[in-house]
């Protein structure tokens, strides 16, 4: 998949509509459909090119995209963040899910990348200053269960290469958690189609050289080409506009929501297309980990919109809220508010101190 990309600017819109509905179905379709492609594309074409080759013709078709829009992505002032957001958001986890699916079945695959919050509440708790709560930890725990049972009760047996292909496609997980953590810090007000089509350029001269490298001898299949084909244009090119317009539109809690159907998918398509079988491990697992990721993303509240959170902490202390951990400063906090879509008067607030912590006042 394109992997939980980079976080756009927070929705506006409190109602999801049937044809937002339809989008956030077809996004988790498309990348659940990547794992798919993958199993059949990297035996023939190899990791590294088969990712170079997903990111360079995925790269094309979103340039052909903007420029027929006119739009013009500035990626020169951004260029060495874009490097690294391609490394840790495209090459690297591409080319690992890819190795990792030489071994693994695209369901056991997609199921284990859906461990990628785990691995931000980890981030959040190390870099961010994030409470380590009671149902934080059990979600972690419980996330643990669910990898040791796809391991240990899957459909692929546990030899030294699966538990190695697992460990790959954790590791690809975490790269996805990295990126979205790097962004948050480094790229917060880039633009997405700036964020979209830089990190598939930057990936794509991430993986030139391996690529070559270790470039297939024998001439690859024309199933497998066309499952590159489609892993590139459908779900890297297409998948990512469709991504940052539900952003745009029902906000990134509510896109968070392919999280859980993601794995779902990946899981269908492995059985309808490859006839990949399915054990009470797979479910156990599959029910783990998605269970988890509930408890560590406090999923109890999907509906709420930016905005609405945002007001919400207005309300909750009347005429001034807590400033937020790590980000220091009136300028910091008004930037950050607007992340998290927060309150329309957060323009120019003011420090007031109080009781020891530290607060600003709205206005």
């Amino acid at each position: 998949m394109g992997g939980p990309a980079p976080p756009g600017p927070p929705g506006r819109g409190a109602q999801m509509r049937v044809r937002d509905l339809a989008a956030l179905f077809t996004l988790a379709a498309l990348w659940g459909g990547s794992y798919l492609f993958i199993r059949i594309a990297a035996p023939a074409f190899g990791p590294f090119p088969m990712a170079a080759v997903r990111t360079a013709v995925a790269a094309i078709v979103l340039w052909l995209g903007l420029v027929a829009f006119g739009l013009r992505p500035a990626l020169r002032a951004v260029a060495g963040r874009l490097m690294v957001l391609g490394a840790v958001n495209a090459a690297a986890p591409f080319a690992l899910i890819g190795f990792a699916e030489l071994h693994l079945t695209a369901s056991l695959a997609a199921i284990l990348t859906a461990t990628t919050p785990l691995w931000a509440a980890c981030f959040g708790v190390l870099w961010l200053g994030e409470r380590i709560t009671v149902r934080r930890t059990a979600g972690l725990l419980l996330g643990l269960a669910g990898v040791g049972a796809l391991v240990g009760w899957g459909p692929v047996p546990a030899t030294g290469r699966v538990v190695l292909s697992v460990g790959a496609v954790l590791l690809a997980a975490c790269g996805y958690a990295l990126a979205g953590v790097y962004t948050k810090a480094r790229l917060a007000g880039v633009p997405a189609s700036t964020l979209a089509i830089g990190q598939q350029i930057a990936a794509t001269s991430w993986l030139a050289v391996p690529a070559l490298r270790a470039a297939p001898r024998a001439t690859p299949t024309p199933e497998a080409t066309l499952a590159l084909l489609g892993l590139a244009v459908f779900c890297t090119a297409l998948a990512y506009p469709i991504y940052f317009r539900l952003i745009a539109t029902i906000g990134p809690t509510r896109t968070s929501l392919t999280t859980y159907l993601i794995p779902l998918f990946g899981t269908l398509w492995g059985v309808l297309f490859l006839g990949e079988a399915v054990t009470g491990g797979t479910f156990v697992g599959l029910a783990c980990i998605l269970a988890s990721v509930a408890l560590v993303t406090d999923a109890r509240r999907p509906g709420m919109s930016g905005e609405s959170r945002g007001a919400e902490v207005v309300r909750a202390v009347p005429g001034a809220i807590p400033a937020i951990r790590g980000h220091r400063g009136a300028a910091a906090l008004s930037a950050r508010l607007s992340q998290i879509g927060g309150h329309p008067g957060a323009q120019g607030c003011r420090r007031v101190g109080r009781d020891g912590f530290r607060w600003y006042r709205i206005g």
